[in-house]
């Protein structure tokens, strides 16, 4: 079992910028692919960015694309996300998610953050 601790959300204009952190309580931060996905009030959950184990491999949601950017410091046990030129449909909770070395889009990771709210002002 990983213990995910998300921090780096807040309330922020459009436009604006955040960076997400999620830190992993493992010795084995190398052995896992990292996620973020987010929900909004009345909204079905949704990925928004993946990382590999390595790094090598990223993959984002359509709609961050250019705008978000996920990376990962394996010496840390932390995952960030770059939130650049956030807007108001990007207010949500958002969530780190671990499973082992693949990512996937799909929410079927084995372990999950409590989440931080990201507030996106217009």
């Amino acid at each position: 079992q990983v213990q995910l601790v998300e921090s780096g959300g807040g309330l922020v204009q459009a436009g604006g910028s955040l960076r997400l952190s999620c830190a992993a309580s493992t010795r084995t931060f190398n052995h896992y692919a990292m996620g973020w996905f987010r929900q909004a009030p009345g909204k079905e959950r949704e990925f928004v960015a993946g990382i590999n184990w390595s790094g090598s491999s990223t993959i984002y949601a359509d709609s961050v694309k250019g705008r978000f950017t996920i990376s990962r410091d394996n010496a840390k046990n932390t995952v960030y996300m770059q939130m650049n030129n956030l807007k108001p449909e990007d207010t949500a909770v958002y969530r780190c998610a671990a499973r082992g070395f693949i990512v996937t889009t799909t929410p079927e990771y084995d372990n999950w953050g409590q989440g931080t709210q990201v507030t996106v002002s217009s």
